[in-house]
C-alpha cells in the first residue's frame, strides 16, 4: 500500500512539475504514472552505476555532481517515453529539482502516515 501511494504521489507530483514549469510536459496522468515509474527505475538501475564512476567528479564538486545526473535520469526517462517531454538539459536540470522537492516532501508524508506519527 505504502508503494503504490507513493507512486500515485510522485505521479501527481510530476504533473505539478510541468504545470509549474514550462520546459516539462506531461500530457496525462496514465503518461505521469509511467513516467514516474521509469524515473524509479532508472533511478534503481542506472544511477548507482553513474554515481560510482563519476564518484571522482563528484568528491571534486562537493556533491553538485549528483544533480546533474538527477538531471540525466529525468531526461533520459523523458526520452524513452511519449507522454512526456523536457525540452533539453536545462529543463531537466529545474525539472528534476521541483521533482525531488516533491519527492521529499510525499516520502515524509507518507512516512509519517504509515508510521502514525502526527505531522508538525
Amino acid at each position: 500500500m505504502n508503494l503504490i501511494l507513493r507512486w500515485l504521489l510522485l505521479a501527481a507530483a510530476l504533473l505539478l512539475v510541468a504545470h509549474l514549469y514550462g520546459g516539462v510536459r506531461v500530457d496525462g496522468f496514465g503518461d505521469a504514472l509511467l513516467a514516474a515509474f521509469v524515473i524509479g527505475l532508472l533511478n534503481v538501475l542506472v544511477r548507482p552505476l553513474l554515481v560510482l564512476l563519476t564518484l571522482p567528479v563528484t568528491l571534486l564538486t562537493l556533491g553538485l555532481f549528483l544533480f546533474v545526473i538527477n538531471a540525466l535520469m529525468f531526461w533520459a526517462a523523458a526520452s524513452l517515453l511519449d507522454g512526456f517531454h523536457v525540452v533539453g538539459f536545462g529543463a531537466a536540470l529545474i525539472g528534476s529539482l521541483i521533482y525531488s522537492l516533491c519527492g521529499m516532501v510525499i516520502d515524509t508524508a507518507v512516512e509519517r502516515l504509515f508510521n502514525g506519527r502526527p505531522a508538525v
